[in-house]
């Protein structure tokens, strides 16, 4: 597959082209990779207007993916994920407010777009309370909830597959939202190599309207390389806006590199992944087995991710992460349950084996006591967007309960925030932000009104 960017950067580097142009380091290699880092000069295309090279990539991955249109991101699907609510949003009727539903397991990104779009979300909570990182929402449960609706929301949001490896049945959830003519959103953050699975199990294959995928985050792109996927299913304004819905957030110099990394990532896709992607996932499935065998039996979750629930072995997923970075083991996440290590067809047969050796110096313990997991129905006392700009001030958690949350306060890894913008921190919310490490909380102040 042709790879029009790089081979158009290629060939300017080689050029001698005298740069009165930015950058400001003219090519000159001071870390390496400067003599490939260049703007939108001539012949290079523009990013958030494309009709030449950038376009012609675009269209490549298009193609691979299976969708309408796949436009670039080169900061994250951060950006993917504001975009998409715009999307929904602009159907919206002039009069009435934009409000989306959306599995409690979201993003921060998510709520940052919310806020400055200025949506309303009407919160889905799981069925199965377990951890702050899972949501299951099941069709029928879907189903229900919009035959009872007196408005439809612009669209439905979901996080598949989430930080922990769960996967969403999204052809099942899909099938609702179209039903109901509601589009479907996939945080798909995690799951950029699910197309190439055998069968595939990517959401725009399975019917979503739109998807993000983080490419950086699974597949050999540079880091804040990722995708904005549009369905062919997905109403004709998606496409034809998409470009002006991702400029509104993105900064007007994205990254050469990035662009030049996902282009490349096009011939590398093409070019036998599959069968890369088909002996990682038996490597994954037999190092799983090892490690149940050696009494540390993995979670079930999607294909590229080992997630142990490391409570039940007598550790925490922290002390876990400790002792594995100390043999040269760096793991994805870790919290005081859970330890997930993330792979790919890049990790070698020596890492994989290195792993393996480690735990093999661990016996399991009894299991931790497994304190319970409860995330309160949040009370929304202002907006989102108004909570979010209003005068805030930090508070220790020992003094937020009865407060409004200003800013979502979250570590990330998993940046899923425990309150979100708007919403009253109770005893219980508290208790989590306790748990989960916080010590200072950011909180409206109180003379701010809450209407």
């Amino acid at each position: 597959m042709k790879t029009p960017i790089m081979d158009f950067v290629r060939g300017y580097a080689a050029s001698g082209t005298s740069r009165f142009h930015m950058p400001g380091h003219k090519g000159v290699p001071f870390l390496g990779a400067e003599p490939y880092d260049i703007t939108e000069i001539y012949g290079a295309d523009v990013l958030y207007s494309a009709d030449g090279i950038i376009d012609e990539s675009e269209k490549n991955a298009s193609m691979l993916f299976g969708t309408a249109h796949t436009f670039y991101s080169a900061e994250g699907s951060t950006l993917a994920i504001k975009a998409m609510l715009t999307l929904a949003a602009s159907s919206v009727e002039k009069d009435k407010r934009a409000v989306v539903w959306a599995c409690r397991n979201a993003h921060k990104a998510f709520i940052y777009g919310a806020a400055l779009i200025d949506i309303d979300v009407e919160w889905i909570y799981p069925e199965d309370e377990s951890h702050l990182c899972a949501c299951f929402v099941s069709p029928a449960r879907l189903r229900a909830k919009f035959e009872r609706a007196e408005r439809l929301p612009c669209a439905f949001y979901v996080t598949s597959p989430d930080y922990l490896g769960n996967v969403a049945d999204i052809r099942a959830l899909a099938d609702v939202c179209d039903d109901f003519g509601v589009p479907l959103l996939v945080d798909n953050a995690h799951g950029a190599y699910l197309g190439f699975l055998s069968p595939s199990s990517h959401p725009i294959v399975l019917g979503a309207a739109a998807c993000c995928d983080s490419a950086h985050k699974t597949l050999p792109v540079l880091t804040g390389g990722a995708y904005l996927h549009i369905g062919k299913n997905a109403p004709a304004s998606f496409c034809e806006n998409a470009r002006h819905a991702l400029s509104l957030f993105a900064s007007t110099s994205p990254s050469y590199l990035i662009l030049q990394s996902l282009d490349m990532c096009n011939a590398y896709l093409s070019d036998g992944y599959r069968e890369k992607l088909g002996d990682c996932v038996k490597r994954i499935e037999s190092a799983k087995i090892r490690l149940a065998e050696l009494g540390f039996a993995p979670e079930e979750s999607e294909p590229l991710k080992i997630v142990l629930h490391t409570a039940q072995y007598g550790y925490t997923g922290t002390e876990l992460g400790s002792f594995l970075h100390a043999h040269g083991i760096e793991a994805e996440f870790c919290d005081d349950e859970y330890l997930v290590l993330m792979a790919s067809p890049e990790n070698s047969e020596k890492d994989f084996a290195r792993l393996l050796s480690a735990f093999a110096e661990l016996l399991p313990r009894e299991p931790l006591e497994q304190k319970p997991f409860v995330l309160e129905k949040g009370r929304q006392m202002m907006s989102i967007r108004m909570a979010f700009f209003a005068p805030s001030e930090n508070v220790p958690v020992s003094e937020c309960e009865g407060r409004i949350c200003a800013f979502p306060t979250v570590s990330c890894p998993p940046a899923i925030p425990i309150a979100v913008c708007g919403e009253l921190i109770t005893s219980d919310t508290a208790t989590l932000f306790a748990r989960y490490g916080m010590k200072m909380i950011s909180v409206v102040k109180k003379f701010q009104k809450t209407y």
